[in-house]
């Protein structure tokens, strides 16, 4: 312990300090907390920081100013120490405190910053780096490499790989959110305003009623009205236009799932659709004239196949593997123009068309729906944001250590994600879980599934434009997530390739980085297991490649998580347009389906509600959101990242009003990648 006493201020020279408190809940503390400066060349003496009148303590939101005298200048300012004790011994009002930062101006009139950003608990010391953004190699105080290693080495100690499930991304080695590190919880807030339960959404849809009923629906008019509290405007569209044809090919572009479909250049061997099937659907086109222009397209939801539907409440619920394919129209409108349930051509499974009657058809629309939620859900939301976010997150936080340049640039896009994944195991993927018991694909072929589509993740699906060009999507028109998307892509690789570029300046800088070689190796063994079919590189040798890399994390745990995530109450809280589980195996012949049969396949009452529920609180905002672009100056303090971040948002708000004026003139505004609308982060 450094001796709590202030030096002679005779001859001494003044660094003046300032420590804010953090503005969220509980941030400020009871206990006394202590500051002493560290530099190259000596050291202050620690100083008790002063108090409130108001509160005896810290209270949030605090800036508290000190000066700090010292005999003599410390040389460049490396470290600031904080620590933190009970106000009095074994007193119960012992408590953490959060520190948002520190910023200290030098004799010379210089301003030092130290991020800080943790929850710092009674009788604990921790030490914080200067701002300036640092390479490993570059590093040339004994002291600063020697902390530097300490940093990852405790950090390694908390943060642990642990196996979720043979085959899938390992996940954080954690019983609960709440045995998570102060850090990464980083506020209260969430645990107050979100918890995943049935019980917190179903008392705010008001539906508690209906939680146990296990009738079934009587008609969509029923149906409608349980719901009349908290429909949206893009979900009172939904409701009105699930039936059509034209609706339901929009959804595939710019619907909760724009990941599914790809451009047909020849049709499925399995999939035997004649010419004379779709003929009145072409407006009397030749089909395979129509391929070769590119105006068919094919959704095929093979990972299903084989796949065990789910038990609910004692009874066998069912699952399709469909294949439909579409057709864009002479008006640019993409339809649907056939339908087939099962994989297995044979006369057990028809090939429905528009041309055959309502029910029928619209009941092979909706087992189609059903896979989507499936494949939209457990593939594309589950397993290619949240899982994901935790593996970078991880990796970060075992590798990097704060001073690093891409920690700073990564460590905002983390915020929540390893909260949120841990409350999603224990409340919705559990074994008792509100997914595992209210959806076809939930129970035993959850796992079956999530272990298929690990099969098909790679790193060229993961990067946006690659993925549009490998679906044969370029030129699809009105693909508002395309648009969107692509742009977005675009502003995140031009910042992270300026950033990059002002701490790499050759490609040597990333190769001797053993730091970044540590934080890639984990990730390709950790989340993508070893796979080298993955595409995922298992070390970078250009700063090119590097770039391509992280825009791809930022990408994934912002801009494509908002695409799948923010519009699940929107298209699935009207229930027949998103269905979570189907009652009844599919048709296996034509002409048989009423609204009766319609109705009986749908979930009861008490499935349809939870899957509701769930749905619904995946896509409640909370009132700390952070939108794209923000939090990175927490982090930064040189003067060219800080210019490339205000240049960023301002390209960010631009576009955004951009995006605002395309919606006026379109029938069903496509705002889930606003960039405002765009969390920074995995945090819901």
């Amino acid at each position: 312990m450094f001796p709590c006493c202030c030096c002679s201020r005779d001859n001494s020279v003044i660094y003046k300090a300032e420590v804010f408190t953090g503005e969220m809940l509980y941030a400020g503390t009871t206990n006394s907390i202590y500051i002493h400066l560290r530099g190259t060349m000596d050291s202050s003496h620690r100083i008790c920081l002063p108090k409130s009148r108001f509160i005896g303590g810290h209270r949030r939101g605090a800036v508290i100013e000190l000066d700090v005298f010292c005999p003599s200048s410390l040389g460049h300012l490396e470290f600031v120490v904080l620590e933190s004790e009970p106000y009095l011994p074994f007193c119960f009002l012992n408590n953490d405190w959060f520190c948002s930062k520190v910023v200290v101006t030098t004799p010379e009139g210089d301003t030092v910053n130290f991020p800080c950003y943790h929850w710092i608990s009674g009788n604990e010391r921790l030490m914080f780096r200067e701002a300036t953004g640092k390479l490993i190699f570059n590093e040339t105080w004994p002291e600063a490499i020697e902390e530097r290693k300490k940093e990852l080495q405790s950090r390694q100690k908390v943060y642990r790989w642990s196996i979720y499930a043979e085959g899938l991304p390992e996940i954080m080695k954690v019983d609960s959110a709440s045995d998570l590190p102060a850090e990464v919880r980083f506020s209260f807030t969430k645990d107050l305003e979100f918890k995943f339960t049935a019980v917190e959404a179903l008392l705010s849809l008001k539906l508690e009623t209906h939680s146990t009923n296990k009738k079934q629906w009587k008609s969509l008019d029923e149906l409608s009205h349980v719901f009349n509290g908290h429909k949206t405007d893009v979900y009172e569209y939904v409701e009105k236009n699930w039936k059509e044809d034209e609706f339901f090919g929009y959804q595939l572009l710019n619907g909760l799932n724009p990941m599914m479909i790809h451009r047909c250049s020849k049709l499925p061997e399995n999939f035997p659709v004649t010419e004379d099937m779709v003929k009145a659907s072409l407006f009397g086109k030749n089909l395979e004239a129509e391929i070769q222009k590119g105006n068919i397209f094919l959704v095929d939801y093979k990972r299903l196949h084989g796949v065990t539907a789910n038990v609910i409440h004692g009874k066998q619920h069912f699952l399709a593997a469909p294949l439909c394919l579409l057709y864009v129209t002479p008006e640019d409108k993409l339809i649907p123009i056939a339908i087939q349930l099962k994989q297995e051509p044979g006369e057990d499974n028809p090939i429905f068309l528009p041309t055959d009657s309502e029910y029928d058809w619209l009941l092979a629309k909706i087992f189609v729906r059903n896979a989507d939620f499936a494949e939209h859900e457990l593939n594309f939301h589950l397993l290619r944001t949240h899982l994901l976010a935790e593996v970078f997150a991880v990796s970060t936080l075992r590798n990097l250590p704060m001073v690093h340049p891409i920690y700073k640039l990564l460590i905002s896009h983390f915020r929540y994600t390893l909260q949120i994944n841990t409350l999603a195991r224990q409340a919705l993927i559990s074994e008792n879980g509100l997914f595992t018991e209210n959806a076809s694909v939930g129970g035993p072929g959850m796992m079956e599934f999530l272990k298929k589509a690990v099969a098909s993740l790679t790193y060229s699906s993961l990067c946006m434009p690659e993925d549009i060009t490998a679906r044969g999507l370029e030129s699809i028109p009105n693909f508002l997530y395309r648009d969107d998307g692509l742009r977005l892509w675009d502003i995140v690789h031009r910042f992270v390739h300026n950033v990059i570029g002002h701490y790499y300046t050759c490609d040597s800088d990333v190769q001797k980085d053993s730091e970044l070689k540590n934080w890639i190796e984990e990730i390709f063994f950790h989340g993508f297991l070893a796979e080298t079919s993955t595409g995922i590189p298992q070390s970078f040798s250009s700063v090119t490649e590097l770039v391509k890399f992280i825009t791809m994390v930022i990408f994934t745990v912002s801009v494509q998580h908002a695409a799948v995530n923010n519009g699940q109450f929107d298209f699935g809280g009207w229930m027949p347009n998103f269905p979570n589980a189907l009652q009844q195996p599919p048709p296996t012949t034509k002409g048989q389906c009423t609204e009766s049969t319609m109705l009986k396949t749908f979930p009861d009452i008490n499935t349809t509600v939870n899957g509701m529920a769930a749905v619904y609180l995946l896509s409640r905002q909370s009132t700390d959101y952070v939108a794209l672009g923000n939090g990175y100056q927490d982090h930064f303090s040189e003067k060219t990242p800080l210019e490339l971040i205000h240049e960023t948002q301002n390209v960010l708000k631009k576009y955004n009003f951009e995006i605002q004026g395309r919606n006026v003139s379109l029938p069903l505004s496509y705002t889930y990648l606003n960039p405002n609308n765009v969390e920074n982060s995995v945090a819901l």
